[in-house]
């Protein structure tokens, strides 16, 4: 959808890794502050592992299972994951740069305090993400499905929701700057009171209007 002059697209910038050496990793092959570079790994199974500080940079990976893995302090870079399998992901304080996640479902996520720059999110299903304190630079989810939101204390800058589904936003203290909801489906939204400060279409305001004047306190008879 062409965006009007007032709000910024996201920059979206990874090209796809190349030259890269395959790579089948078995039980106890990544450790704590491992740094995972250069490889195609057809599945990556970290589930229930303890591996903070673990990094991957410039790899292609086709299946990450990271259900109830402890991964906070994650650093994934110029990585492409084309399914993540997490019903619980535990990626607090983690930071991706330049990734894009092509499909997949995460139950719940955890990744606040995370910064996220240059990342796409592409056909997935998110249930309830977590991103407080967190910072998004230059994100995309593109035809995905997301319950719920809790963007309280983050920062969002250039971020947009293409083909994707809300059904709720919330969180105090956001700050917003180009945050675009134009391309979102909205027409089953509960909350969206994180989103304070985004642009809609004209066509959404008629479809959010009984929500927002319900936020605003206003009574419509």
């Amino acid at each position: 959808m062409p965006r009007s002059s007032g709000t910024d697209a996201p920059r979206i910038t990874l090209t796809e890794p190349a030259d890269l050496d395959d790579w089948t990793p078995g039980p106890g092959d990544v450790l704590t502050g491992d740094r995972i570079e250069g490889k195609r790994i057809e599945t990556l199974d970290l589930a229930g592992e303890r591996l903070p500080d673990v990094e991957i940079e410039e790899s292609v990976i086709g299946t990450l299972r990271v259900d109830g893995a402890d991964l906070r302090g994650l650093r994934v870079r110029d990585s492409i994951v084309e399914v993540l399998d997490a019903p619980v992901l535990r990626a607090s304080s983690s930071a991706w740069r330049e990734v894009r996640i092509a499909g997949g479902r995460v139950g719940s996520a955890e990744l606040y305090d995370a910064g996220l720059n240059g990342v796409e999110f592409v056909g997935m299903k998110l249930g309830f993400v977590n991103l407080r304190g967190s910072t998004l630079t230059d994100v995309v989810f593109r035809d995905c499905v997301i319950d719920e939101l809790d963007i309280a204390d983050a920062r969002l800058l250039r971020v947009s929701f293409d083909g994707t589904r809300i059904r709720a936003a919330e969180g105090s203290n956001t700050r917003i700057d180009h945050v675009d909801l134009r391309g979102a489906d909205l027409d089953r939204v509960e909350r969206l009171e994180g989103f304070r400060g985004a642009t809609i279409a004209a066509d959404q305001l008629d479809t959010l209007a009984p929500l927002l004047a319900a936020q605003a306190g206003y009574r419509v008879d």
